[in-house]
């Protein structure tokens, strides 16, 4: 590794043990860094990639001042951010979608995201929600955590050092990389560091632990487009949260996850010391492998040789997660009734792709110059009033909402689809024909599933949250393909449960005025 290489990489060992928040300034700039060892133009915050983790307390008022000082235009040179996972209850105009709740913040610019997490605590995270943006560098952990948590008497450990980030990374922007068909990741990069074919010896990542303790680390996939395989050689995961909710334990011995999703699982540190492969094979890529030490990082005991693990495994997962297994902690009551149909409304979406573009109910999502936010505080009530037309769904308020995601389009299959300002029940998850209102996992992403297994993916919530909310495919070249709707949720209330800051306010004016190559 050149000597650039190495400093980079050790400025982006150094991101991953420091912490920020409940209020903090997030700078947003342009640097040339190195993850895996290949040295580009990318996007990040504070100075490092992946960007700081963010750590709160349930009960928190959380300020996040965003300063924009990107000028790579290739990236863009504006954006928004969300928080994924956090309800925004009652501030939906803080919740991030370029066009849907806000216009994006110009650069030279700042903005600040003023929320409250009164009922939440768990595994989040935040990234740019403009365009393929947040594939560029603009992502990072968000932790909040329970001083009262009921798990806590099964571990020992759970601080900055026990977050674990998954990311694809791309040797080109994301808007120079092609048709979405093909599109793959250059590397997995495991805590920001990572190896390619053109750079097989670049760093990885080390996460050292004391033998005979109990840690819970939290699993974030800030994926843009992969879901990953996650194992640790010679030990078993105990599964005890998903998405922010606490679930009953569940040991298993591989994990997949899905872009945007996270579990917080109990390693227990009970092997000889010595160095362990830690996995995370990528569905797809340029590099699907863990030869070498791709896609991999290093589980180090204390005491044990600073060296890579010197042996070959490559067992087949006994215990994979399975997510009809994943029950809530404490009952979560699903809503409505315990049958197909049995809610106040019923949405079912049909998928569709035409070879560059995906389709929902036979309209593609394209961001409107107006946000939808803004459009329901300026007036705007019915469907037909809503832009873009066709793609914004009323919601009643005060309902139970059904919504059925047919997996209908093999491209780019499995899609997770991610609601906001909710956490929803999975009555019927993909590999499952069966329905169940007794005890589903509760979550904000969900797998769709893969239409050769037939699957019907089934979720259920209540309009409890007024305000327009987004449900997407997490894959960011599919939502920059317009594979989204958005749910105007409650729309007559939602002036009054969002009072919006003059800052807010501001936003669109400033961006209206921009010209296309400082956008």
């Amino acid at each position: 590794m050149t000597g650039l290489c190495a400093l980079v990489a050790t400025a982006l060992a150094i991101a991953t043990v420091g912490a920020v928040g409940p209020r903090a300034d997030l700078t947003i700039s342009n640097a040339a860094i190195a993850p895996d060892g290949f040295t580009r133009d990318a996007i990040v915050v504070n100075g490092v990639f992946p960007a700081p983790l963010i750590t709160g307390r349930k009960g928190d008022h959380f300020q996040l001042n965003v300063i924009d000082k990107m000028t790579n235009h290739t990236m863009l040179k504006t954006t928004s951010i969300h928080w994924h996972g956090f309800f925004q209850a009652g501030t939906d105009w803080a919740d991030g979608p370029a066009f849907v709740n806000q216009c994006p913040i110009a650069s030279g610019n700042s903005f600040l995201y003023d929320f409250h997490v009164p009922d939440q605590a768990g595994t989040y995270w935040y990234h740019s929600h403009l365009s393929t943006q947040y594939c560029d560098g603009l992502r990072g952990p968000f932790v909040v955590y329970d001083p009262y948590d009921p798990q806590a008497h099964l571990y020992d450990v759970d601080d900055v050092s026990t977050v674990i980030t998954l990311a694809d990374w791309y040797h080109v922007a994301a808007r120079l990389g092609g048709p979405i068909q093909y599109v793959a990741s250059d590397a997995t990069l495991i805590n920001g560091l990572g190896r390619s074919t053109q750079t097989p010896n670049a760093d990885l990542a080390i996460i050292t632990v004391k033998q005979g303790k109990r840690y819970r680390f939290r699993l974030v996939s800030i994926s843009c487009d992969p879901n990953y395989t996650f194992s640790i050689d010679s030990h078993n995961m105990t599964v005890i949260e998903v998405d922010g909710v606490n679930s009953k334990p569940l040991i298993v011995d591989s994990i997949q996850i899905f872009a945007a999703q996270r579990y917080s699982f109990i390693l227990n540190t009970n092997q000889p010391v010595g160095n362990y492969w830690i996995r995370s094979l990528p569905n797809v890529g340029r590099n699907v492998t863990i030869i070498g030490g791709m896609n991999s990082a290093i589980l180090r005991y204390e005491g044990a040789p600073k060296a890579e693990p010197n042996y070959t495994l490559d067992v087949e997962s006994v215990l994979p997660l399975v997510e009809t297994n994943l029950h809530p902690l404490v009952p979560m009551p699903v809503p409505g009734r315990p049958f197909p149909g049995g809610a106040d409304k019923v949405l079912n979406l049909a998928f569709g792709f035409n070879g560059t573009r995906f389709f929902i109910n036979n309209k593609t999502f394209v961001p409107p110059t107006v946000p939808v936010l803004l459009q329901i505080l300026s007036g705007a009530q019915a469907a037909q009033d809503l832009l873009p037309q066709g793609s914004v769904f009323p919601l009643p308020g005060r309902s139970t909402i059904e919504i059925t995601m047919a997996a209908t389009v093999a491209p780019g299959a499995p899609h997770p689809f991610h609601l906001h300002g909710h956490n929803f029940a999975v009555v019927r998850s993909a590999g499952s024909t069966a329905y169940n209102y007794r005890d589903p996992i509760f979550r904000d992403v969900v797998n769709t599933g893969s239409p050769a297994a037939g699957d019907n993916v089934t979720i259920r919530f209540r309009t409890d949250n007024p305000g327009p909310w987004f449900l997407h495919c997490h894959i960011d070249f599919h939502l920059d393909a317009g594979f989204a709707v958005v749910f105007a949720e409650d729309v007559p209330r939602v002036k009054a449960a969002n009072a919006v800051p003059p800052a807010w306010v501001a936003l669109c004016p400033i961006y209206d005025g921009l010209t296309a190559d400082d956008q």
